[in-house]
């Protein structure tokens, strides 16, 4: 190999080697010199420049992110054989000099190729799987029959235990956790086919040794998962299959079994395991083991991609909501998201379980869906209410509630609905509760809705500094508003989590868009030029950087998905 390189392993370029001798760009647009086809890519993704140090890699400030393994990066120097990910699109890169194979600790996966045309010792997953459970003919000892006892009974566990899991991590956890209980498995890595339907890829690791860097065959996982094939090797390092395996050879890889995950003739993708150092570490009958935990793994797998896939159903149907509340009241631009953030943090500093903070945001995104039954005239008014015009405006929760009842799994929405006008020392509406009668839905949305109303800028004044809103609310506890709700709201923002969702926290900077969707600022980072694509963190729509004239502004993408429960900020 005469210099650097990078080997494309997935897509419809796969197998082209392009030579890294100066800047090799990647990304969605024809004019880049790798070009991906795939709407998970951005049209400037990355590139990978060569520097007197080496070659390195750089994200352009894409929206889903580079990586290496399972680890996103924004800049990282490339070492020989590391694989970049790419959306759904999977390229290696090779060094010049081949001599000592590198071995990158922080990577997860290293993927090499075979040169074809080996032998296998491989045979029909459907086989392995109905012997298995066959009695033998003839019982040799009473050692045997324990032994299949034994292996029968672990089956049985391992499927109670694989089918009680519903999420779909829990049920990549559950199936290694038999894997490695049941075989002399040092590594354990679940591949599954994409929406696109393009080969596997990696969206499971785990190894005994704890080491970060894991290399699987190529060859082998190809094999099991296109012709359903259990394929068993007992000396990978021997083996002629392996003759370009500089990475296994690496790894001490001595054994390796890979089985296919087939739900009712559906192939979602396979689990492959191997042993470091020990030559002929599995037997056929560890094959048929694997193969019988397969079973089950793939109808868990399938069965938790479905509950996944109705959850996401569900976040959708939040997303148009939000969306109907906000198309109608078009001078709070935004509000909904950014009370539903400040409220969501909140709730976690008060330490509410994961199970109720995506109440929480269910609750935040819809707290002013009641705003739908309200005349255009007044949600549109540009200056402040009358008596008359406010108290129409009042009948707001009520009428939230009343849309949410006859829905039974927006039903625990109702009272961030209900109640986020009550008060403290009840003088709130719509039924003057107070103190801990307000249930506390209402009075945690209605210290994050008083935030943002003051925060935030409306046609007739200007939003306060956030510090005084602070002030405000704080002078406010123990009257309007649950003074440990606001004192969490005061904890949250001092330890950072509040500013990035603020409407103009980042409005004075010179990088800095607002977004086309909510009207929040949002700070561009130095890497993010034009056509870059960024994700508001208050609503996150996809935003594409636009350049005009030395000045940038957003033009929205397709609307991504809202996160079950958002971010904390602090990160964004």
């Amino acid at each position: 190999m005469q210099s650097d390189c990078l080997i494309v392993l997935t897509g419809h370029m796969k197998g082209h080697v392009i030579a890294v001798d100066g800047e090799i760009t990647i990304g969605r647009n024809p004019e880049n010199v790798l070009q991906i086809d795939d709407m998970q890519v951005s049209r400037r993704h990355a590139k990978v420049e060569r520097t007197p140090d080496g070659c390195v890699l750089k994200d352009l400030g894409s929206g889903n992110g580079t990586f290496i393994g399972s680890r996103r990066i924004l800049e990282h120097a490339l070492a020989d054989g590391e694989v970049i990910r790419i959306g759904g699109q999977h390229v290696q890169f090779r060094a010049a000099r081949m001599a000592a194979p590198a071995v990158d600790n922080d990577s997860k996966l290293q993927v090499f190729q075979s040169d074809g045309g080996e032998e296998f010792e491989a045979r029909d997953a459907k086989n392995i799987y109905h012997t298995f459970f066959q009695p033998p003919e003839i019982i040799t000892g009473d050692e045997r029959l324990r032994e299949m006892q034994k292996r029968l009974t672990a089956v049985y566990a391992a499927n109670q235990a694989i089918a009680s899991e519903q999420n779909i991590s829990g049920v990549f956890d559950r199936i290694m956790d038999q894997v490695f209980s049941l075989l002399p498995a040092d590594t354990g890595v679940i591949l599954l086919k994409g929406d696109d339907g393009q080969e596997p890829r990696v969206e499971y690791v785990r190894s005994k040794s704890g080491s970060e860097s894991v290399h699987v065959s190529t060859t082998i996982v190809l094999r099991a998962y296109e012709r359903g094939e259990a394929v068993i090797t007992c000396n990978a390092m021997d083996d002629s299959r392996f003759n370009a395996g500089l990475s296994i050879i690496a790894q001490n890889i001595s054994s390796a079994m890979c089985a296919p995950l087939t739900h009712q003739d559906d192939r979602l993708g396979v689990i492959y395991v191997d042993n470091h150092g020990m030559t002929d570490a599995f037997k056929n009958s560890d094959l048929e083991l694997l193969v019988a935990l397969a079973g089950p793994a793939a109808t868990a797998i399938k069965n938790a991609k479905y509950v996944r896939m109705v959850e996401q159903s569900y976040q959708d149907t939040l997303l148009v909501l939000a969306n109907a509340i906000e198309l109608r009241d078009h001078y709070t631009v935004g509000h909904t998201w950014r009370v539903t953030n400040f409220a969501v943090e909140i709730a976690r500093e008060l330490g509410w379980d994961e199970a109720k903070l995506r109440e929480v945001q269910m609750g935040g995104v819809l707290h002013d869906v009641g705003k739908i039954a309200v005349d255009n005239t007044i949600l549109g008014k540009p200056e402040q209410l009358s008596d008359e015009e406010f108290a129409q405006m009042k009948v707001h929760p009520e009428r939230g509630a009343d849309l949410l009842r006859g829905v039974k799994f927006l039903q625990p929405v109702i009272p961030y609905c209900l109640y986020h006008h009550e008060r403290w020392d009840g003088d709130g509406y719509p039924f003057g509760l107070k103190g801990s009668e307000i249930p506390v839905e209402g009075r945690l949305v209605a210290v994050a809705d008083t935030f943002d109303a003051m925060t935030s800028n409306r046609p007739y004044r200007k939003g306060l500094d956030p510090l005084k809103a602070i002030e405000t609310l704080v002078e406010g506890k123990g009257s309007q508003f649950d003074p440990k709700i606001v004192d969490a709201l005061v904890a949250c923002y001092h330890k950072g989590k509040i500013e990035e969702v603020l409407q103009n926290y980042h409005r004075n900077e010179a990088r800095s868009i607002a977004c086309p969707f909510c009207s929040t600022f949002i700070r561009l980072n130095a890497e993010v030029r034009a056509e870059s694509e960024i994700t508001c963190p208050v609503c996150h729509r996809r935003i594409v950087v636009v350049e005009h004239e030395g000045y940038f502004y957003g033009e929205l993408v397709v609307p991504s998905r809202p996160h079950s429960v958002p971010p904390s900020s602090s990160g964004a």
